[in-house]
């Protein structure tokens, strides 16, 4: 099925490229262009979950960058709520109106429940940018189209932070993490969205760095929570209840997660401040509930990628492709090697 699939993938994209806009194959599609638009930029912004904790400090920082820019930028948010199906009828009806550019955070990472609405956009000739990175089977099928560009961060070195301040720690207090002195970390995993690659890589290589740093590691058990706070909360209130005194740390995909798992831990009287009582908690994405409780003592570190930072890169890109320039002109940033890549760097964050 895999080969049968890459074939028709081929055969596909040649197709589509046909059927495109002929200004879409121009040689350099970004070059300087005589647009000029006296009424703001629209772009339509296509979120997975404006409930989740950082979606939705993504989205109050492009709604601060409008107000700084309201002669400038409008941006219009579409909430799919984890559904891609949905997500895929708001971008379906956003064609019939007058966008500049769409900004789609991609639900499913399976190419076969969005290949046609991305083919709509295509052949709508509207500049996209995806956030975050999506599969390689879907940049495969969007890549002869010219006017996209994706932004993200590299999900497998924000695992191997993660691994990394936990490493730390287990090294600087192992005596009180240790409980049962088998000199194996027993840990539970808190996961984000079943089938991401972000999922995948983050648990993966948070592991993988404990176990190069010497550490040998155990897993009790994981949960799939999808990113959310509540899930992860009564997950650890369940998982406690079950390992309790067993449980040496807890590794989150996200921040959401591991402020949850804290929660719980302190409904048992874990996390807060006593180190004989405290269990290791990691996140990823430097939300501020996570770096409050890593300052008070009750949370061991989380790795940041600053939802303002991403937010502004996505409004100075998204400017430039909405007006036919390209699409790192007037910034700091660069692609890396495929061309259409940005990645913002992680950086960790401890007491």
């Amino acid at each position: 099925m895999n080969i049968l699939k890459k074939i028709l993938i081929v055969i596909m994209i040649p197709i589509i490229i046909t059927t495109l806009p002929i200004e879409v194959l121009k040689t350099n599609v970004f070059a300087n262009s005589n647009f000029n638009k006296d009424t703001p930029i629209n772009i339509a912004v296509f979120l997975d979950n404006s409930n989740a904790m950082y979606i939705s400090l993504l989205k109050q920082n492009l709604e601060r960058i409008e107000n700084e820019n309201k002669d400038k930028v409008k941006f219009t948010f579409f909430d799919a709520k984890d559904n891609q199906s949905v997500q895929n009828e708001s971008i379906e009806k956003a064609l019939t109106e007058d966008y500049d550019l769409f900004i789609i955070n991609l639900i499913s990472q399976n190419l076969d429940e969005v290949e046609s609405t991305l083919v709509k956009v295509m052949k709508k000739n509207i500049p996209f940018i995806l956030n975050p990175d999506p599969t390689e089977e879907i940049i495969n099928f969007v890549k002869p189209y010219k006017r996209f560009v994706v932004i993200g961060a590299d999900f497998k070195e924000s695992g191997i932070m993660e691994g990394n301040i936990l490493a730390k720690e287990w090294n600087s207090n192992k005596k009180y993490i240790d409980k049962n002195n088998d000199n194996v970390l027993q840990y539970i995993m808190l996961k984000g969205r079943i089938g991401s690659d972000l999922t995948a890589l983050r648990t993966k290589y948070s592991i993988s760095a404990l176990n190069e740093a010497g550490i040998k590691t155990e897993e009790l058990s994981s949960s799939n929570c999808e990113w959310m706070q509540d899930c992860a909360k009564s997950s650890i209130e369940s998982l406690f209840l079950k390992y309790g005194n067993r449980i040496e740390a807890i590794i989150a995909n996200n921040d959401a997660m591991a402020v949850g798992a804290v929660e719980a831990l302190q409904k048992y009287g874990y996390n807060k401040g006593n180190k004989a009582k405290t269990i290791p908690v990691v996140g990823i994405d430097g939300m501020p509930a996570a770096k409050d409780l890593i300052e008070k003592g009750f949370m061991t570190g989380t790795v940041v990628l600053d939802p303002k930072d991403l937010a502004e890169l996505l409004y100075s890109v998204g400017m430039n492709l909405a007006s036919s320039r390209p699409p790192l002109e007037n910034t700091n940033y660069k692609f890396d090697n495929t061309g259409y890549t940005i990645h913002l760097n992680y950086q960790e964050y401890i007491k």
